[in-house]
C-alpha cells in the first residue's frame, strides 16, 4: 500500500474540508481509502491506495495540493496585501479572481518542483519554508497593483486591466451557456464538468466562476437587462451573447455547472 498525509492547523477546517472530499471522490475509483482525524492542533487528511494505483493517485493529490495553495491561499493573500480603488463587491471579486488566475501555470510549477508526496505534507510548513519564491512572485504582483491603484480609480482604467488580465489567461471551456432566474444564476457546458459544486450562483460566485473556466465563448440568457451580463460584456467583450426573455430550462445534453 502507498499512504500519504496531508496536514493543516485546527483553524484550516475549510481547507481541510476541500482537501478529504476531493481526494475521497476523485480517488474512489482506484481503491483508496481516504479518512480525516483532528489531534494535537491539526486536522489530518490521510488516504492509502494500492501500490499498482499509486502513480494515479499521486497526480490527484498533486492537483488537490496546488489548488490549496493556488486558490485558497493566494485568496488569502492577496486579501491581505492588495489596495483596491473600489468597493464595489462584483468589481473587487473579479478583480482578485482574474489575479489569482493570472499566470497559474507558473504557480503551479513553482508549487510543483518544491513538491515531495514521498513525505506526509504539513501544508503551512511547505508554504512558509519552501515556497518562497512563489510568495515573492505575488509580492511583485501585489506591488505593482497597488502602485498603481491611484489610476484605478478611473472605471475605464480599472476596466482595461482587468480585461487585459483576463486575456491573458489560458482558455478553459470552449463555450457555456449561463442562464438567469428568480434565484440565482447557472452554468452549463457540453465539456466535462470538474470541480465546480451544482447550486445556484450568486452574481458574485457566477463572475468567479466564469473568470476561472474563461471560456471562449459565453452565450448569456436573462428575462430582461442584467447588470451581471453587462458587466461579463465589458470585461470578455466579444466573447459574450447576451439574449433576453428566454427560457432558463435545463438544455438537454448539457451538463449543468450550477
Amino acid at each position: 500500500m502507498w499512504e500519504f498525509s496531508i496536514s493543516v492547523g485546527s483553524d484550516e477546517k475549510e481547507i481541510a474540508k476541500f482537501v478529504y472530499q476531493t481526494l475521497k471522490s476523485k480517488t474512489a475509483e482506484f481503491e483508496s481509502v481516504v479518512t480525516c482525524f483532528e489531534q494535537d492542533g491539526r486536522i489530518f487528511v490521510l488516504i492509502a491506495c494500492p501500490k499498482s494505483e499509486q502513480v494515479r493517485v499521486k497526480t490527484f493529490v498533486e492537483r488537490c495540493v496546488l489548488k490549496v495553495i493556488c486558490g485558497f491561499l493566494k485568496e488569502r493573500f492577496l486579501d491581505e496585501k492588495l489596495i483596491l480603488p473600489t468597493e464595489e463587491s462584483i468589481s473587487k471579486t473579479a478583480f482578485k479572481k482574474a489575479l489569482i488566475s493570472f499566470d497559474k501555470e507558473t504557480d503551479f510549477y513553482l508549487v510543483s518542483k518544491n513538491l515531495d508526496l514521498n513525505k506526509n505534507l504539513y501544508i503551512d510548513s511547505f508554504y512558509n519554508f519552501k515556497l518562497k519564491s512563489l510568495k515573492n512572485k505575488w509580492e511583485e504582483l501585489v506591488l505593482l497593483a497597488n502602485e498603481n491603484s491611484d489610476y484605478l480609480v478611473s472605471r475605464d482604467a480599472f476596466f482595461d486591466l482587468l480585461k487585459f488580465l483576463i486575456d491573458n489567461l489560458e482558455i478553459g471551456r470552449e463555450e457555456v451557456d449561463v442562464f438567469e432566474d428568480e434565484t440565482g444564476y447557472s452554468i452549463y457546458s457540453k465539456e466535462p464538468i470538474s470541480d465546480l459544486e451544482c447550486e445556484k450562483l450568486s452574481k458574485e460566485k457566477l463572475v468567479s466562476s466564469i473568470i476561472e473556466i474563461c471560456p471562449k465563448r459565453i452565450n448569456f440568457f436573462c428575462k430582461s437587462d442584467d447588470t451581471t451580463a453587462n458587466f461579463l460584456s465589458k470585461i470578455f467583450d466579444q466573447r459574450v451573447s447576451v439574449c433576453y426573455n428566454k427560457s432558463v430550462e435545463t438544455i438537454e445534453n448539457f451538463s449543468a455547472i450550477k
